[in-house]
């Protein structure tokens, strides 16, 4: 059957914006935008998903229809990356659930994330100048590269404020306004306000990390969440409801209105919206350039029917998953691919993953009651996270949060719950399972990522879509840097999980040998189309605008030079809401660069 991007395409209306991808990113900027009075178009690939028909209790509760048979992801027919660990190799299609979760809704990734709302913290955001201050580079792998955003914590601080405001983030301040406040984390950047909701509660879990964890001189603290606490109106004047510890937020919805996702705290508001217009189920094929290749024209795309369409406008704007927005670079033929060879380019360049590491524990007479959860109901420590420690003669730069999760308590998920060595049937193991899910649980480890010269994506060669596009091709492996810092990290969570009484203790470490996609330890990958103050190390400018093509902005975890050791949810929204404030106020002026190349 021929491609439908062999047709003559038909053309829409022009609109002021077309946005592709209606996630975390894609929702703030049109509400943003809209406000200020432009007509705005989204196109989605997904369906539409809406809280109260779609995750009504009675159906968000599925564990077999939403977490096992990923009911709400885009299945790898539809599209997936190929890979491979290094240049050398040849890359495969990934055909299985894996790390690479993409939404396949309106809403995106944000309908099914855990609820993790974490700020990176001022280091993150100058990795490359502050490294080579305090230590310089001797003894780290000379590969790595580092550089600094273009931006840093204090231009973003009022833009996670108004994210944190419009999810109803739960949580407690540590470091309001430059004073230490006991109970919350004393490691984060200084904040203007404290989180809009309290904290959530603890679990029998958590309230034993935080004991073992002060008695050791840490300082335990409630992981901020998206699973709000009490009811909140929020600054769009959407109500949301309070947090019933389910346990059914990774992989599902929420028909409570609990859980901070585009449908529960944008999507109400921004729908009533005269100037705004959102297509679904229709696949953006690619930006569309002037003669000049210097600014952008609109988007081409594939429609419900299969028909080919054009939608003219004055501003473009990637705000899809994070592969995607890669893809749709390269297929655009927006900015100058990387090159491993000579470390030219920068479409491609510094992508990351997330380097994890902890401890599987097993108590002996614990009654965790593993199913009273949310999904980022927990507790971390950050003194080994980031540089917040001093890594003088360790070899590597980075960190980890040490965290524990009372998540859920899902029985289907849980059936592998069980020590080393246990039978996988049979009566051996429904004795070991009934024992575990009373007194197993796990220390996990959130590490930092550090781009890397060998590591990177392009376009396959060989494997197309269903379009007859090139799918996108990762090359990825864990490095020296990443070795070193889950080792470290992992000995901790070991020394924790033994003076917390764990009677069986099995450390684990996702960077000890090479990397699998298959291997799910973390699905929050980053980077290969990110900001900086040089084009030739940046795709983007500090205001997520393309050096090469002026009225084009690219949003998402694509921009992250680095990836931290935390979620990174809330700096994908603030970097959005950044983004958009600058195209109100300095962009729609001017209609160039912003920043000089």
């Amino acid at each position: 059957m021929a491609s439908a991007l062999t047709q003559t395409p038909r053309t829409r209306g022009k609109v002021d914006a077309v946005i592709v991808g209606l996630g975390w990113s894609g929702s703030l900027m049109a509400e943003e935008l809209t406000r200020a009075g432009l007509n705005v178009v989204a196109i989605e690939r997904g369906k539409w998903r809406d809280t109260a028909t779609d995750f009504p209790p009675a159906v968000d509760m599925d564990e077999l229809r939403w977490a096992t048979r990923r009911g709400m992801m885009q299945p790898q027919a539809v599209e997936t990356v190929t890979f491979r660990n290094t240049p050398e190799q040849t890359a495969l299609p990934v055909r299985e659930w894996n790390c690479f979760q993409f939404g396949w809704n309106v809403g995106g990734a944000g309908t099914h994330w855990a609820g993790m709302t974490w700020r990176f913290t001022p280091w993150d955001f100058e990795v490359a100048s502050r490294v080579k201050r305090r230590y310089g580079m001797d003894g780290l792998d000379p590969g790595l590269l580092l550089q600094d955003w273009g931006i840093g914590y204090d231009e973003l601080e009022p833009f996670y404020d108004r994210f944190e405001k419009i999810a109803g983030t739960s949580g407690k301040a540590g470091n309001l306004k430059g004073q230490t406040v006991p109970g919350g984390n004393p490691f984060e950047g200084p904040r203007q306000s404290d989180y809009p909701t309290p904290p959530l509660k603890d679990t029998r879990w958590m309230g034993l990390f935080r004991q073992t964890t002060e008695a050791m001189g840490y300082t335990p603290f409630t992981i901020p969440a998206g699973n709000i606490s009490t009811e909140w109106t929020n600054p769009l004047g959407v109500r949301m409801g309070p947090c019933t510890y389910c346990g059914y937020c990774e992989m599902f919805g929420c028909g409570n209105w609990s859980k901070s996702s585009p449908q529960a705290c944008i999507l109400p508001a921004l729908t009533r919206r005269s100037k705004f217009e959102i297509l679904s189920e229709a696949e953006v094929a690619r930006v569309n350039l002037a003669d000049d290749g210097k600014t952008a024209t609109g988007v081409t795309f594939v429609d419900a029917n299969g028909q080919l369409w054009e939608q003219p406008a004055d501003i473009v704007v990637i705000s899809a998953y994070q592969i995607d927005n890669i893809r749709l670079m390269l297929l655009s033929g927006i900015g100058k691919v990387y090159d491993p060879a000579t470390g030219k380019g920068t479409i491609g360049r510094n992508y990351a993953y997330q380097t994890i590491s902890g401890a599987n524990l097993f108590f002996e007479n614990e009654r965790f009651n593993p199913f009273i959860g949310g999904g980022a109901l927990g507790l971390q420590i950050d003194e080994w996270n980031g540089d917040n420690f001093d890594h003088s003669g360790l070899g590597f730069i980075g960190g980890a949060g040490i965290l524990v999760n009372s998540t859920n308590g899902r029985p289907i998920g849980l059936s592998d719950q069980v020590p080393e060595g246990t039978p996988a049937w049979g009566s051996e193991w429904k004795r070991a399972l009934k024992h575990s899910y009373q007194n197993g649980t796990a220390i996990f480890n959130q590490g930092t990522s550090f781009a890397h010269r060998k590591v990177f994506a392009d376009l396959d060669p060989t494997y197309k879509d269903r379009h007859g596009q090139p799918l996108l091709r990762v090359t990825f492996d864990y490095n020296e840097n990443d070795r070193r810092m889950a080792k470290f990290t992992m000995d901790k969570a070991v020394e924790i999980g033994r003076k917390a009484g764990a009677k069986t203790i099995q450390a684990f470490n996702s960077a000890e040998g090479h990397n699998t996609p298959y291997d799910q330890r973390s699905t929050h990958t980053t980077g290969g189309v990110v900001i900086g103050a040089d084009r030739e190390t940046s795709a983007l400018n500090r205001y997520s605008q393309s050096w090469d093509c002026h009225n084009v902005f690219v949003l998402g975890a694509s921009s992250f030079p680095n990836n931290a050791g935390y979620n990174p949810t809330a700096t994908v929204g603030a970097l959005a809401l950044h983004s958009a404030r600058a195209i109100i106020e300095r962009y729609l002026d001017k209609r160039e660069g912003l920043v000089a190349a």
